[in-house]
């Protein structure tokens, strides 16, 4: 038998991205510009939350965002329409964003004047976990429709959120969602994870949630002066 290579491509690949992300957080740091990505299945309610959350902060932080679809522009139009600067990223058929990507969105952006970038991944359990955007802080969207054993079953986009929104929580006396089930699972991914019980239809507990960015946006640019 002849010989030959075994190239290990994802690896390669990971390994490339996580060092471009890192520089891309440098730069961001530099720049005093938080940015967050956010995450979730389709229909969610990432783009009503997202709103929610711009209405409640627009005031005190200047704002941009990223929509990451596939091939739509109809969630940066409807952001766009709440005042603040929004860009749509296309992916072309690819499930998720990488840093690279990211880095792209964000000069198209011209993120330069912004406290806070809320990158809107495409709508996947899966793939954008996989890759590190180059985020200071990564959060998700788990609604109650989809069930409490979401965590069980896509252990690894819940082990590498720092908050998990539980979303649609208006709707819990119709579905069979265990609330506190819910909470055991994910801790059990990750133990350190923020668990925050939201409705967005209704802004029930988005503000604990608008809390928690106010404050990080806070101490991420305190951490570049000192």
């Amino acid at each position: 038998m002849g010989d030959f290579r075994v190239l290990e491509i994802k690896q390669s690949v990971f390994a490339d991205n996580e060092k471009r992300a890192s520089e891309l957080r440098k730069e961001l740091k530099e720049k005093k510009v938080f940015l967050l990505n956010l995450m979730s299945s389709p229909g969610s309610g990432k783009t009503t939350t997202l709103s929610r959350t711009i209405d409640q902060l627009k005031n005190e932080l200047k704002i941009g965002v990223m929509e990451a679809d596939i091939d739509s522009d109809v969630d940066a139009e409807t952001i766009s329409q709440l005042g603040v600067k929004a860009i749509q990223l296309h992916t072309g058929g690819m499930c998720h964003l990488d840093a690279d990507m990211t880095r792209q969105g964000l000069e198209g952006l011209e993120c330069g004047e912004l406290d806070l970038v809320v990158l809107e991944n495409v709508g996947n359990l899966v793939c954008p976990a996989e890759f590190d955007t180059g985020a200071v802080k990564n959060a998700m969207i788990l609604s109650v429709p989809e069930g409490d054993d979401k965590p069980l079953k896509y252990p690894l986009m819940f082990s590498i959120c720092d908050v998990v929104l539980i979303n649609k929580i208006d709707v819990l006396p119709y579905f069979d969602f265990d609330m506190e089930q819910c909470r055991r699972n994910i801790l059990k991914r990750n133990p350190n994870a923020i668990i925050i019980p939201i409705c967005a239809r209704t802004g029930e507990g988005t503000e604990a949630w608008a809390d928690w960015l106010r404050e990080e946006v806070k101490a991420w640019q305190k951490a570049e002066r000192s």
